[in-house]
């Protein structure tokens, strides 16, 4: 009894070691990186900006591209058809074929069963959810006059200028601001990330080993993010 108690007094100690620890890690995480919102203007100035941005990274061929292919870290694997607004999803046992303009009419395979039970609106939610991050990654540059986006100068300390683009809707996480880091030509190096699911604001994520497409679209291939890399894979683009 006199030992087994000892175990779980050491046990015990270790556990409050360990959450000490990640408790200091992430404070100072916190006072290394978190950065409030910068503040900027809509201006001319910005949608310009936005515009060099945009002939950067090939938007027109973008815009014509039909077929998208690329694999979210290893993990989650898309075929996405812009023109009919479907994509194919995969991940570990599951395919949905998704119609993202009526989700309710996709189709749900578990190793390869076609699922009609009340899992089936889950597995779905699940599968948009993927989409709607993992897509970000490849075509965020894209997306800056979305809709319910609005777009800022921000002027650096270097005295560079940075395009800030902030989405009042659309997507998972309306909210969500992305501080591009521009070159001269335009093409994004960076962007820092002030989103509601991370608790850090000002995180920087770099966007790099860009290619040129099949149908000329410029994509990238990897990102990283603090101490993670954001593989996306093969990344394929057609018409």
């Amino acid at each position: 009894m006199k030992k087994t108690f000892s175990i779980l007094k050491i046990i015990g100690k270790i556990l409050l070691g360990l959450t000490v620890t990640v408790t200091a890690v992430l404070i100072c995480l916190f006072f290394v990186y978190n950065e409030k919102l910068p503040e900027g203007k809509q201006s001319v100035e910005a949608d310009e900006l936005a515009s060099k941005m945009l002939k950067a990274v090939h938007h027109e061929a973008y815009k014509q591209t039909r077929y998208l292919e690329w694999t979210f870290v290893g993990q989650h694997h898309y075929k996405w058809d812009k023109k009919q607004q479907l994509v194919a999803v995969e991940w570990d046992d599951f395919t949905v074929h998704l119609n993202i303009q009526n989700p309710d009419s996709s189709t749900v395979l578990v190793n390869d069963v076609e699922v009609n039970d009340d899992s089936r609106s889950e597995i779905i939610e699940t599968a948009i959810g993927y989409f709607n991050n993992d897509s970000f990654w490849l075509s965020a540059p894209q997306k800056i006059f979305d809709p319910g986006t609005e777009r800022r100068i921000v002027l650096l300390e270097n005295g560079d200028k940075a395009l800030l683009v902030s989405y009042t809707s659309g997507g998972n996480t309306p909210g969500d601001s992305y501080l591009w880091l521009l070159d001269e030509s335009g093409l994004p190096s960076a962007f820092k990330i002030w989103v509601s699911i991370i608790p850090l604001g000002g995180v920087k994520a770099t966007w790099e080993s860009w290619i040129t497409a099949e149908s000329g679209a410029l994509l990238p291939s990897n990102h990283k993010l603090l101490f993670l890399d954001i593989s996306m894979g093969e990344v394929k683009a057609w018409n």
